[in-house]
């Protein structure tokens, strides 16, 4: 038992090659993936074909219409000699045929594989642009299933076989999440035959359109320097022997301080509700981890890849209730699975931790660590068994920096009152870290107010007195600042 794969060109009968001819004419039954295409009833008079059109139909998602088709026709190699014959080339924009390939592999099934001109050639020739200039192929309907597009955008790229507005709407969707609404596509509509055609037209309006198995989406490049492999190359280009001099002197220790400023530059666009802003300072701080990449690829100790894979890996791992068939109904549960995967984790890797407080950065600010320990000693029991005994321990903290004398008893106890308020917070859902940065950005709006105020009189905080500028801060109070 053989499979004999055909590629059946992109439409015209005389673009079928005669060696495809005679596999075709020499078969008894040719299964075709689809008898929708426009040399079909012009191929040989002799074999029974049997297209799987209705799989498009009866299967409920996208991603399982290939599987069912490759599984049907593992079943009938089984009982003799398979032909299955495709649109365009069998090794271009063909999913049942890689998987059929793969499949046949681990069965011991001989395949051969009859090339044929694909859908791209007439496509390239309709929009007038080189293949050569870093066009990606997709199918859509794999990328239909996805989130995110696996696309480069400073690059073209050409999805085939938007077969319907139900594939166009769903890769319109994943696109979205890279493009632009109104970025300006084009439909390519049976390419290869003598109605061939290219539709212009903006994404958002790819499934208001009429489409069939001879449609394809063609992407331009975005442009505008949007993708991630273009930041890597300008910090390698920045980090090289003809790069900035500034560059290529940091190291990971010189830049700690510029990682932590960043850091905060987020969480200050973050609490201003700037958008614009966030975006930039995302950006910075990206700018921050592809530096510290770019000096361990020079020093060759880890690189990009390494980075991307550690980080997808562990999602995957830590999530089996989205990627497996663990049950997480809830956050609690959703905190506890991961609790665990990281227990079984360290123990692979050898670095089990002595303490339960070991997963607090030491260098996190003193609010949040503080947090973050009593959060860990909480889980198993360590912790108050009522709110009423926080509250009353913050009193009893209050009374003993009261009584304390010395400088040094005055900073201990008012540690300890620090501490407990922020075991207070915890007991209130609050996160102290940001409510005390929230009241410190409060602190500025009020004071700011203070000054102009006084300003508009010709005077400055220091020609001021107390009572004038508490007069001033309930103004602002009662302003809503």
């Amino acid at each position: 038992m053989t499979i004999t794969i055909v590629g059946l060109g992109p439409g015209r009968v005389d673009d079928l090659t005669r060696r495809a001819w005679r596999a075709l004419e020499r078969a008894e039954t040719v299964y075709l993936r689809t008898e929708r295409h426009p040399c079909v009833p012009n191929l040989p008079e002799g074999p029974r074909y049997q297209s799987f059109d209705g799989v498009y139909e009866t299967v409920e998602k996208f991603e399982d219409v290939y599987a069912a088709i490759v599984a049907r026709l593992l079943e009938a190699a089984k009982t003799g000699n398979v032909v299955y014959a495709v649109p365009g080339d069998p090794l271009v924009a063909e999913s049942t045929v890689t998987r059929l390939l793969t499949e046949a592999r681990s069965h011991g099934i001989p395949v051969e594989v009859i090339s044929g001109v694909s859908f791209i050639e007439p496509t390239l020739a309709l929009l007038g642009i080189d293949a050569l200039d870093g066009l990606q192929l997709h199918d859509a309907l794999t990328l239909a299933g996805l989130h995110h597009p696996p696309l480069n955008p400073d690059y073209p790229a050409l999805l085939a076989q938007v077969y319907s507005r139900a594939v166009a709407s769903d890769v319109k969707l994943t696109l979205m999440n890279e493009y632009p609404d109104d970025f300006q596509v084009a439909l390519v509509h049976a390419a290869g035959t003598e109605t061939g055609r290219v539709e212009w037209l903006p994404l958002f309006e790819i499934d208001r359109r009429d489409v069939d198995h001879l449609s394809s989406l063609y992407l331009p490049a975005r442009g505008g320097m949007s993708s991630f492999e273009q930041f890597q190359e300008i910090i390698a280009h920045l980090r090289a022997p003809e790069g900035c001099p500034w560059d290529r002197k940091q190291t990971h220790e010189s830049l700690r301080k510029y990682l932590i400023e960043e850091s905060h530059e987020v969480l200050e666009a973050i609490d201003a509700g700037d958008m614009p802003a966030l975006a930039e300072e995302m950006g910075d701080l990206m700018l921050q981890v592809l530096l510290h990449t770019q000096i361990a690829i020079e020093d060759g100790d880890f690189k990009m890849g390494d980075v991307l894979s550690a980080i997808n890996n562990k999602l995957v791992y830590r999530h089996p209730h989205v990627f497996g068939d663990v049950q997480a109904n809830t956050p609690e549960e959703v905190v506890t699975n991961w609790d665990a995967l990281k227990k079984v984790e360290q123990a692979e890797k050898g670095s089990q931790r002595e303490s339960l407080l070991d997963g607090v950065p030491k260098s996190l600010p003193a609010l949040l660590q503080a947090h973050e320990y009593q959060a860990k000693a909480a889980k198993p029991g360590f912790d108050w068994p009522k709110v009423d005994f926080v509250i009353d321990k913050v009193r009893e903290e209050i009374d003993e920096l009261l009584e304390a004398e010395s400088d040094a008893d005055k900073a201990d106890e008012l540690g300890d009152l620090l501490f407990v308020i922020v075991n207070w917070a915890r007991w209130l859902g609050v996160e102290p870290e940001t409510a005390l940065r929230q009241a410190n950005a409060k602190f500025y709006r009020r004071f700011r107010y203070i000054e102009r105020a006084l300003a508009e009189r010709g005077k400055t905080p220091d020609q001021s007195d107390l009572d004038e500028m508490d007069t001033l801060w309930n103004d602002a109070k009662a302003s809503g600042l």
